[in-house]
C-alpha cells in the first residue's frame, strides 16, 4: 500500500513525487512511456521554481539567457537584456523531466516507466491503479499525466473548463545557435511563434490561443524556420494541445487531485506550462502530506491555493490576452514596442513580475489602442 500514486512522471509529478517521499511518504509514480522521453515543449523555465527545492538545477538546464527578441512579420524587432535578473533557463524535457524524476527517486520514491495506467477503482479507503502488469494501491492519487491523459475523466471531472489551443513544434540540431529567445507575433493569427535555442540547437513551435480559423501551421513554420537557415522538412515535427487557464475550478476528489496540465494551468497569454506544473506538484505534495496526517480538508485547500495564488494571476493574464490576440498588430504596437514594455514581459517571465502588477496599465493602453485603431 502506496501513501500515493502519482500518475505522469513530467513537471507536475516529478516535483510532487520529490516533495513527498523528502517528507517521508511511500510514493510510486507511474509513467506510460519509457525514460527519458521526448517531449514536444518550447523547454523555456522561470529560475524561480529553484526557490521550491533545495538542489541544483544545473545538470538539467541546456542553457541560460537573459535575451529576448520580439518581432513583427518578422521585421520591426525590439530587443531586451534581462541582464539585471535571473536568466531564464531553456531545458530539453527529456532531460529535464528524468532528472527531476531522479532527485525524487533519491529521496525513495518509486518509478515504474513503461506503465500505463488502464483504469482506476476506489476501494472504501483507497485507490486501486490497474496496469498491463497488474494492480497497484495508494491512499491518495495525484493524476498528473496531462492534458489528453485519462485520469481526469475517470476521476469523475466530466464539467471541466478545458480551453485547448493547438501547437506544432519542431526540433533543429544547430552547431551555433543564437542564445536569443524568439517570439513573433505577426505571421500566425491568435498566437506567436516561439524560437527557444538551446546548446545544440531550437526548438521552434507556433501555438493559437483564442480559436479562430484553422490556419496552416506547417507551411507558416516553414516560413518562420527558413529566416533561421533550417528547413523543417529536415526536423520532425510534433502537434500537441496545450490546456489553457480558463477560470478557478475544483481540482480536488475523494482521495484525489489534478496537478499540471491536467488541471488546465497553462498560461493563456504566454503558454508558459512548466513553471505552473510544478507550482501545482509542490502545492499537491503539501495537501497529501497534510491529509494523510489527517487533515479533513487538505485537498479542498489545495483547490483553493491554486485558485488563489495562480488562478488570480492567470485572470490578469487571460485578459490581457483577449485584447492582445484581438488585434495583434495594435497589441505590439502599443504593448510590445512601448519603452520597458518588453523588459516587463521578461520580468513576468522569470517570476519577478505579476500580472496583477501590470494588467492595470497594460489594459487601459490595449484598449485604447484598439478604440483608436478601430476608429481609423
Amino acid at each position: 500500500m502506496y501513501d500515493c500514486i502519482i500518475v505522469g512522471a513530467g513537471p507536475a509529478g516529478g516535483s510532487a513525487a520529490y516533495h513527498l517521499a523528502k517528507r517521508g511518504r511511500r510514493v510510486l509514480v507511474l509513467e506510460k512511456e519509457a525514460m527519458p522521453r521526448y517531449k514536444p515543449c518550447g523547454g523555456g523555465v522561470s529560475p524561480q521554481v529553484a526557490e521550491w527545492f533545495d538542489f541544483d538545477f544545473s545538470p538539467a538546464i541546456s542553457l541560460k539567457t537573459s535575451r529576448l527578441r520580439f518581432t513583427w512579420n518578422l521585421a520591426d524587432p525590439v530587443e531586451s537584456d534581462l541582464s539585471q535578473l535571473e536568466p531564464i533557463w531553456m531545458v530539453r524535457r527529456d532531460i529535464f523531466d528524468q532528472f527531476l524524476m531522479q532527485q525524487a527517486q533519491r529521496q525513495g520514491a518509486e518509478l515504474r516507466a513503461s506503465t500505463e495506467a488502464t483504469g482506476i477503482e476506489f476501494k472504501g479507503d483507497h485507490w486501486q491503479v490497474n496496469t498491463a502488469s497488474g494492480a497497484v494501491a495508494g491512499r491518495y492519487l495525484i493524476a498528473a499525466d496531462g492534458v489528453k491523459g485519462s485520469m481526469a475523466k475517470w476521476l469523475g471531472f466530466k464539467d471541466r473548463k478545458r480551453r485547448l489551443a493547438g501547437a506544432l513544434e519542431a526540433e533543429a540540431q544547430l552547431s551555433i545557435p543564437d542564445s536569443q529567445i524568439h517570439f513573433e507575433f505577426g505571421m500566425v493569427k491568435n498566437g506567436y511563434i516561439w524560437n527557444f535555442p538551446k546548446a545544440d540547437g531550437y526548438s521552434i513551435g507556433i501555438g493559437t490561443f483564442r480559436g479562430g480559423q484553422p490556419q496552416d501551421f506547417k507551411a507558416i513554420l516553414s516560413d518562420y524556420a527558413a529566416a533561421f537557415n533550417i528547413d523543417l522538412n529536415n526536423t520532425r515535427q510534433y502537434g500537441h494541445p496545450i490546456g489553457l487557464w480558463d477560470g478557478n475550478q475544483r481540482l480536488h476528489t475523494q482521495n484525489a487531485i489534478l496537478a499540471g496540465e491536467a488541471a488546465c494551468v497553462v498560461d493563456p497569454m504566454t503558454a508558459e506550462g512548466i513553471r505552473p506544473s510544478i507550482f501545482t506538484g509542490v502545492k499537491a505534495a503539501a495537501a497529501i502530506h497534510q491529509a494523510l496526517g489527517g487533515s479533513l480538508d487538505a485537498l479542498e485547500q489545495y483547490s483553493e491555493v491554486i485558485a488563489q495564488e495562480w488562478g488570480g494571476e492567470m485572470a490578469w493574464a487571460q485578459r490581457i490576452a483577449g485584447l492582445f490576440y484581438r488585434m495583434p498588430g495594435i497589441g505590439y504596437k502599443v504593448g510590445v514596442k512601448r519603452p520597458g514594455a518588453a523588459e516587463r514581459m521578461g520580468e513576468i517571465l522569470c517570476g519577478k513580475l505579476r500580472y496583477g502588477e501590470v494588467a492595470g496599465r497594460a489594459l487601459k493602453r490595449l484598449s485604447a489602442g484598439l478604440i483608436s485603431g478601430a476608429g481609423g
